[in-house]
């Protein structure tokens, strides 16, 4: 068999039995054609730059394409990806970013809460958002909605996800809905490669790279809580965030899942999420559930808290309260 081949099947069996399927006919030559491709633009490349990029770039672009799912490599494997994504990056964008693979820190587990009696509707939290994750700005992809909902509504399903007028209204209360991260997560039996998982501090992750835009994790998801990239993202570059994280803002392609990670690049280096440090009126309440004096202990402990759903055993790690 040729070997390029060959290592294509080998890296689509790692998904497959994972999920006890074997690499079958129709796959292989799927994959096969897709190396193909690859490997007739990498000769190409011997002539210098062209049409499909330099030939480092088509090198680091191959080396992308043959990698592990990020939960099966070595530390140094995902140092030697992150310095790709850093130069390749840099090749695409002219933009000098620094990628994280930063573990979680033990006896961690991270929470959210949010107080509905504060929360006026202002959407700072949705700006802080899209600025810090890189989210693209042509289709304005936001990981948080605020929905503005009458008294007596217990449930975003029935409040306005799209009001565009002068906030608060009165006799109305502001409900955020984002990805719950829920101990039992629907979105992780859902996706066929083994994409999405739950990490030890409780962030349920995306391999980017990993995902084949099925969206079986978006019809899972009772929450609301994913996106689909139509698109290549376009984000400025002198907006863009260039302390990003693997896991977490570093830049989409087009036709892969995204969502909140609980801003991983910065909640690992114990800091609040980008939503929680924007929001003008404190209704958004994050940290350690582990550690009975955080915040989050305090709240679930002396406040009226609810979660959304909670019938669906999902068990989100994500509560509301009101004061």
């Amino acid at each position: 068999m040729d070997p390029v081949k060959k290592h294509n099947c080998q890296k689509h069996t790692e998904s497959t039995q994972r999920q006890g399927k074997p690499c079958g006919r129709r796959e292989f030559l799927k994959g096969a054609a897709k190396a193909a491709a690859l490997g007739g633009a990498a000769m190409l490349s011997g002539c210098g730059s062209g049409m499909f990029g330099s030939k480092e770039e088509l090198s680091l672009q191959w080396q992308e394409y043959f990698k592990k799912n990020y939960q099966l490599m070595t530390q140094e494997e995902k140092d030697e990806t992150v310095r790709r994504l850093e130069r390749l990056v840099k090749m695409k964008r002219g933009v000098d970013v620094q990628v994280s693979s930063q573990a979680p820190i033990e006896n961690v587990l991270f929470g959210y809460a949010f107080n509905v009696t504060r929360c006026e509707g202002y959407m700072e939290c949705v700006a802080a958002c899209v600025k810090e994750n890189n989210l693209d700005r042509k289709s304005n992809t936001q990981y948080i909605r605020i929905f503005e909902m009458e008294h007596g509504q217990m449930s975003p399903e029935v409040g306005d996800g799209k009001y565009f007028h002068e906030v608060p209204v009165e006799n109305h209360f502001y409900m955020g809905v984002q990805c719950f991260h829920c101990e039992s997560a629907p979105c992780i039996k859902a996706c066929p490669t083994k994409a999405t998982w739950k990490e030890p501090d409780g962030i349920v992750v995306v391999d980017y790279d990993w995902c084949i835009g099925c969206r079986y994790c978006m019809a899972a998801c009772p929450y609301y809580g994913r996106r689909f990239n139509w698109n290549e993202p376009q984000v400025p570059a002198a907006e863009m965030t260039k302390k990003q994280h693997y896991l977490g803002n570093r830049m989409r392609a087009k036709g892969q899942m995204e969502k909140c990670t609980f801003c991983v690049q910065r909640s690992r280096e114990g800091r609040l999420p980008a939503c929680v440090e924007a929001c003008p009126t404190g209704s958004r309440v994050f940290g350690n559930l582990l550690d009975p004096k955080s915040e989050i202990r305090f709240v679930l402990k002396h406040k009226k808290v609810f979660r959304f759903k909670e019938d669906l055993g999902t068990d989100p790690k994500f509560w509301y309260f009101i004061d």
